[in-house]
């Protein structure tokens, strides 16, 4: 897997890697990741197209599942102690 570039955002760490004619799309924030994955056949201009795919609305998205997520495991990790 390589690194094809960092789009900088202040409140995720956001990659894009290329491997087997897939681009993957991760998302970081503190211990928790999202990740997607992308045919380089599904887009006509290769990470160019990633980057339009990548919008405000689409990050935003991703922000509230964080949210979620982060959530949904202080729950978890709470009813376990």
């Amino acid at each position: 897997m390589r690194t094809i570039a960092e789009l900088p955002h202040p409140e995720c760490k956001i990659t894009i890697f290329g491997m087997n004619q897939k681009f993957i799309i991760k998302f970081e924030q503190g211990n928790l990741e999202q990740s997607f994955k992308l045919a380089e056949t599904d887009v006509t201009e290769g990470v160019n197209s990633v980057f339009e795919i990548l919008d405000e609305t689409f990050i935003t998205q991703v922000l509230q599942q964080f949210k979620a997520m982060r959530s949904g495991f202080i729950e978890a990790y709470n009813r376990y102690n």
